[in-house]
């Protein structure tokens, strides 16, 4: 999982030991560490210590057993949706292919395919980054025949059918994206010596990026890289209830619970979340209590077995304006 579900893989931080406590089980504490990487990877360690109060000691084991795992696989770094105009899309549904595990590399053959998730029963998550919303239905058909999708839903992740910001990334803030595509955690000094720049220079231009919301630094994240269960549970909203409503509800009652939420623009009854238990009986627990929440009209869930990240368009683009390769190779991963 990484901020664009909602990665890179190859983790390049220096290992430590796990700690006896964290040896294959997430607890909430690692859950929150890393939902502050998904929403900046830069985070001194020493904010995310006082933020989560532990010892930088603590957030160095933590991390490092987590890499471990492979729960935490990559820091990474990427120009934002919002600042190219992009636009997020899931397409999710039952597959009819004899062979599931194939679909990986069959839709990865498309540059726009970010993520594919596979669960029981042949249910198949695919994520979608478009150049513009003129793609969706070349797209949509595209995953429909590769992934032998007979009548899949589609989801579109709001706020980024149009460019949101004004700013535009200059050739400099490529060359630093560059530097940082595999691991978003180096030091300012080391991309200065890389892009000839002074480490001032460059911490100038990493918190401009910030500002203005061209940049994403975030982590690939697989919590079912643990003996956790994670399950995408697809919930309706009763008829009349107000979803947010209902989702600030869910939010307060399993909030030890819920990793990611997501919402799509195109279907207003809708709530997805991503939730995670020690096991399948707390698992179908969860989805009973779920499912008797004030403003549920309906729940089916789906635990998810196994994921990949692939490398999108979007990275080729940092490559093609620092000129440093042509981008042929898509890199991927699998939890």
């Amino acid at each position: 999982m990484h901020s664009r579900v909602l990665g890179e893989n190859r983790q390049t931080l220096t290992l430590v030991q796990a700690a006896p406590s964290i040896v294959s089980r997430m607890d909430r504490t690692d859950v929150s560490l890393c939902l502050f990487l998904m929403s900046n990877s830069r985070t001194p360690y020493h904010e995310l210590a006082a933020k989560l109060g532990l010892s930088i000691n603590a957030v160095h084991k933590r991390i490092g057993a987590m890499a471990n795992l492979g729960i935490i696989r990559a820091f990474t770094a990427h120009p934002s949706l919002a600042s190219l105009g992009a636009v997020s899309v899931w397409i999710y549904g039952r597959s009819e292919a004899d062979h599931p595990g194939d679909l990986r590399l069959r839709l990865s053959t498309d540059d726009r395919t970010y993520w594919v998730a596979l669960s029981g029963g042949g249910f198949v998550y695919v994520g979608g980054y478009l150049r513009d919303i003129s793609e969706l239905d070349e797209y949509v058909g595209f995953v429909k025949r590769e992934g032998e999708l007979t009548t899949p839903a589609v989801g579109i992740l709001p706020s980024m059918g149009m460019r949101s910001v004004k700013e535009s990334l200059r050739p400099l803030d490529y060359q630093i994206l560059a530097s940082l595509r595999k691991n978003s955690r180096k030091p300012a000094t080391d991309i200065a010596t890389e892009v000839n720049a002074s480490a001032k220079t460059v911490h100038r231009r990493l918190e401009w990026m910030l500002e203005k919301g061209l940049v994403e630094f975030t982590i690939d994240w697989y919590p079912d890289a643990s003996n956790d269960i994670v399950a995408l549970v697809h919930i309706e909203v009763a008829r009349g209830s107000d979803r947010m409503k209902v989702l600030e509800n869910l939010r307060s009652r399993f909030a030890q619970n819920i990793l990611v939420e997501v919402l799509f623009s195109n279907l207003p009854n809708q709530i997805a979340l991503f939730m995670w238990t020690n096991s399948m009986k707390q698992m179908e627990d969860l989805r009973e209590s779920v499912g008797g929440s004030e403003g549920v009209g309906s729940v089916f869930l789906n635990v998810l077995q196994i994921g990949y990240m692939f490398d999108t368009w979007r990275d080729g683009l940092v490559l093609e304006k620092t000129g440093l390769s042509k981008w042929k190779a898509r890199d991927l991963s699998e939890s």
